[in-house]
């Protein structure tokens, strides 16, 4: 017990540099750095030291959700204190598992279900009105949350140029709120593909109650199958999708982007992105969110994404950070979250709960510690020289 004291004050102490006490099992305190405590940082029961080698996110968190770990004090700001020290021990790939899941297409489906069938219901509780699952975009601090997610699709509709004679694709499209918007907005055509069986409910009745059918389509099938119908779409977007392709599919997802795509077309894949060395996959993963949030999920090296679009002369015309922007979606998440603790809890239990907080906290410090980005890449097909020459038809 003395060990895990010692290791537990040594890994902590180069990790954090806010002042924190920890209080032990046997109730002994240790403070943690100079001048007044921000963190209080119990520990209500030994940890199994060879869990955390093996997986410190892993094992660290599961102790959080079963309450053998608790904090005092702001968790989102104790976790981006972590991350911003490149000494801490979260930083070191020692402490961290290689996972790398299978992405075939049963297993895709099994995934995308894991955490998307959870029920429409739990998500409408936190989500805006639009349900709307993916960073919004705030032009003004005081936006609500659904302005901001309203004002994500108005700015992705205008980096692509739509208009009434389109065709718009939507790869991976939740619960429907962009195809629908734009059919509405622009009269144009738009189809939408989801392998969450939830989601595609969803969106079929969406289509019924607003006089949509024939105009808007959904699809409940893979991505990779759209390219043996013979349909083919001037603009395509997909949002938040890159994250759940795997690396090993990263060149295909974009190859089946370049295949649906007429030329000249435009197409907007938004996604979460790390600048980092694309050949670490450890630092493109993370076990806690692989195990518990997102099975498969791996989020890709800038350069991953950037190198297919070249092989296949999909000339990048633009990328934008949004990395403030998912900051604050996932702060607003976890707020809406927590108001409907109460109403979720009895359902979903305390594990549950305390395990999707740790899971929107941490993801909001992953982004105010910068340790991840979140951008859009605008691709051009073919040669468009009706593209304006600046970038303001895009603001």
């Amino acid at each position: 017990m003395a060990f895990q004291k010692l290791v537990f004050s040594k890994l902590l102490n180069a990790s954090l540099s806010r002042p924190t006490e920890i209080i032990y099992w046997d109730g002994k305190k240790e403070k943690l750095g100079e001048g007044e405590t921000e963190f209080q940082l119990k520990i209500n029961a030994p940890l199994d030291w060879n869990y955390i080698r093996e997986d410190a996110s892993i094992a660290l968190a599961e102790a959080y959700m079963h309450r053998d770990i608790e904090l005092e004090g702001d968790l989102q700001a104790f976790i981006t204190n972590v991350f911003e020290n490149k000494e801490s021990f979260l930083q070191d790939q020692k402490f961290v598992k290689k996972i790398l899941g299978k992405h075939d297409k049963k297993t895709s489906k099994k995934d995308i279900s894991h955490h998307y069938n959870i029920g429409n219901d739990f998500y409408r509780h936190w989500l805006d009105d639009s349900m709307t699952y993916s960073c919004a975009y705030f032009k003004k601090e005081e936006d609500t949350l659904h302005q901001a997610q309203k004002q994500q699709k108005q700015h992705i509709f205008k980096k692509l140029r739509l208009q009434k004679e389109d065709h718009l694709l939507d790869i991976g499209c939740g619960w429907g709120e962009l195809i629908i918007m734009a059919a509405k907005q622009y009269g144009l055509k738009a189809t939408g593909c989801t392998l969450s069986q939830e989601q595609y409910e969803h969106v079929q009745k969406r289509i019924y109650d607003e006089g949509l059918e024939g105009q808007v389509q959904v699809k409940l099938t893979d991505y990779r199958d759209l390219v043996h119908e013979k349909e083919r779409y001037n603009k395509i977007v997909s949002v938040g999708m890159v994250e759940h392709v795997g690396k090993e599919n990263i060149d295909q997802y974009i190859e089946v982007i370049n295949e649906l795509l007429e030329e000249p077309g435009l197409a907007l894949v938004h996604g979460i992105t790390g600048q980092r060395d694309p050949d670490d996959p450890k630092k493109g993963t993370n076990g806690f969110l692989l195990k518990y949030i997102f099975p498969g999920g791996y989020i890709p090296a800038v350069s991953e994404l950037v190198k297919p679009m070249n092989v296949l002369a999909l000339k990048l015309i633009d990328i934008e950070s949004l990395r403030r922007h998912y900051q604050k979606t996932l702060e607003i998440w976890n707020k809406r979250f927590e108001d409907c603790w109460g109403l979720l809890i009895e359902e979903k239990g305390e594990p549950f709960m305390r395990m999707w907080s740790l899971y929107l906290q941490s993801c909001a410090a992953i982004f105010e510690s910068g340790n991840l980005d979140i951008c859009q890449y605008l691709l051009e097909k073919g040669v468009d020289n009706s593209r304006p020459l600046t970038r303001e038809y895009m603001l």
